[in-house]
């Protein structure tokens, strides 16, 4: 299966690379399509993604002057291809754990009316960039969080559920799964790790106040959606909202 793997990068030369190296190494699993979109970084991670591009064919580059990271995810969706089959997404600063796709993408095998799965995320507060694992010792915590690399989606659902609400500058993201699940796919919740989620001090969700304020607008979007339409469905045990909270006090 094509896989399209959308990356938006801002001033990520630090990270980048480890990124793109963690999913580069899963091309047994799937005919890989990784859409780079460069919104506007003034450090190097263009030329740190070019570093890797001429080994790896399988890496797009694309850069617009900055934008933002709603903009610059429906920049990547915009450019699937008409081979792609499945759509995943991943942060410039995480890492996607081996195996991940390949133990995922079988379930779009086994079952071909299949539109998403939705996996476990590991929030890490260090990663070995060699080895593109957590650090030994390394606080983690792991849960079935609100992040778009826990994902695989199919095409129609993409299609189905179109781009991401560029009036959000932040918790577009949860928007777009709560849309997402409100549709009714037929997804799978597989116990997969999907995802490395790198604790940093460049974390847009540091900034506690705004993230705080439009993760809660994406919430109220999503009552009115389904008050004004009850055949939307409600999200209600998908996420592990709970244990997200108690990570910002550990």
């Amino acid at each position: 299966m094509k896989l399209s793997v959308i990356m938006p990068v801002y001033n990520r030369e630090r990270y980048v690379v480890s990124a793109l190296r963690s999913l580069v190494r899963q091309q047994d699993a799937a005919d890989l399509d990784i859409i780079v979109i460069d919104d506007g970084s003034t450090d190097g991670s263009p030329e740190a993604v070019r570093s890797m591009m001429a080994e790896n064919p399988c890496i797009r580059l694309f850069r617009q002057e900055n934008m933002g990271v709603t903009r610059a995810r429906n920049a990547g969706l915009r450019l699937l291809t008409p081979e792609t089959e499945l759509v995943s997404f991943l942060d410039s600063d995480d890492v996607s754990p081996a195996g991940r796709f390949k133990a995922d993408i079988t379930c779009f095998d086994a079952d071909p009316a299949l539109e998403l799965t939705y996996s476990l995320m590991m929030m890490v507060e260090h990663i070995d960039d060699d080895l593109l694992e957590p650090c030994p010792g390394s606080h983690f915590m792991t849960v079935r969080g609100i992040h778009l690399s826990s994902g695989i989606f199919s095409r129609k659902l993409i299609e189905r559920i179109g781009g991401f609400d560029e009036a959000f500058g932040q918790a577009e993201d949860t928007d777009y799964l709560l849309r997402t699940f409100e549709s009714g796919p037929r997804f799978v919740l597989p116990d997969t790790v999907s995802l490395y989620y790198r604790r940093h001090p460049g974390n847009m969700t540091k900034q506690v106040d705004t993230s705080l304020r439009e993760f809660l607008r994406a919430i109220h979007k999503s009552m009115k959606r389904r008050k004004a339409d009850p055949s939307l469905r409600g999200i209600e045990g998908i996420f592990d909202v709970k244990e997200l909270a108690n990570w910002r006090f550990m």
